[in-house]
């Protein structure tokens, strides 16, 4: 039985995971799809930034259009091949998935990377708004020490541009975030979208800008199967990967994957608008 009505899922992917899913939610709103009424939007990482914005008080057209603006503030980075042998090792871990996470915790805390103050003040800059909206906001996050995953919303007594931040720190890449005392990082570490947490929703739209994964079921697509309601999961089209490229931490290509995902909106608003009304 559903409990909390529509849900929309905001998946991981970068920044230019953030400037494709504003541009497709755009280009969706545009076709008449408006998913910003939303009962809950879940954001993980890259999701977790468009998610804050898309329930804020700017307009959508101004958040669109800050996408389109080179002088972003971004800080270039890129995940080594290092890195990704350890994402897929804390991915992979037999028993317990907590400690191959706990495992990466530990990795990303010795890691050197620019301060916590500098990566803030990114996020601040990419979320103007920063209160909890009045609906139902979830942000992930993984506890470095632990393994454990955690669900910030407005009950948890955390700034929203705390919570964010957390979902956002790619492990090795960029700083772990202190919140209370513990030191949190990216949320796609448990899931690349965290589709599950939408169980108890009537109907859900995900929108995952990278959705592939070791193990089949932390898929947004196998997650959103198993919610057992109508539910559609959209990934960019070949013109959008192209324009995302090799690298989701590189901002000089923000402009033109937003662009991308606002065209492409238009191919798959019809279906969107099945599953959404």
């Amino acid at each position: 039985m559903s409990t909390y009505g529509r849900a929309l899922v905001l998946g991981g992917g970068g920044v230019t995971g953030v400037a494709w899913e504003i541009g497709l939610l755009h280009g969706l709103d545009q076709c008449g799809v408006d998913l910003s009424l939303a009962d809950t939007v879940i954001g993980t990482s890259a999701g977790a930034a468009v998610a804050a914005q898309l329930t804020g008080r700017t307009p959508l057209a101004d958040i669109y259009a800050a996408q389109l603006d080179n002088g972003s503030g971004e800080i270039p980075a890129r995940i080594g091949a290092g890195h990704l042998v350890r994402f897929m090792v804390a991915s992979a871990w037999p028993g317990d998935r907590r400690h191959g996470r706990a495992w990466l915790g530990r990795a990303a805390l010795r890691a050197g990377t620019i301060s916590e103050a500098e990566r803030r003040a990114v996020i601040e800059r990419r979320v103007p708004d920063r209160r909890w909206p009045d609906r139902r906001l979830l942000v992930t996050a993984v506890d470095t020490e632990t393994g454990v995953d955690v669900v910030f919303d407005a009950d948890s007594g955390v700034p929203l541009i705390d919570a964010v931040a957390a979902s956002c720190a790619v492990p090795l890449t960029w700083p772990p975030v202190t919140i209370n005392g513990r030191r949190y990082m990216d949320g796609g570490v448990r899931s690349i979208a965290n589709v599950d947490l939408a169980t108890g929703h009537s109907r859900v739209v995900v929108i995952a800008p990278a959705s592939s994964a070791l193990r089949r079921s932390d898929r947004p697509r196998t997650q959103a199967e198993a919610l057992g309601v109508p539910h559609i999961v959209v990934t960019p089209d070949a013109t959008a990967r192209a324009a995302i490229g090799p690298n989701m931490l590189d901002p000089t290509r923000r402009p033109a994957a937003a662009r991308a995902g606002h065209d492409q909106a238009a191919s798959i608003a019809d279906q969107v608008r099945t599953v959404w009304s």
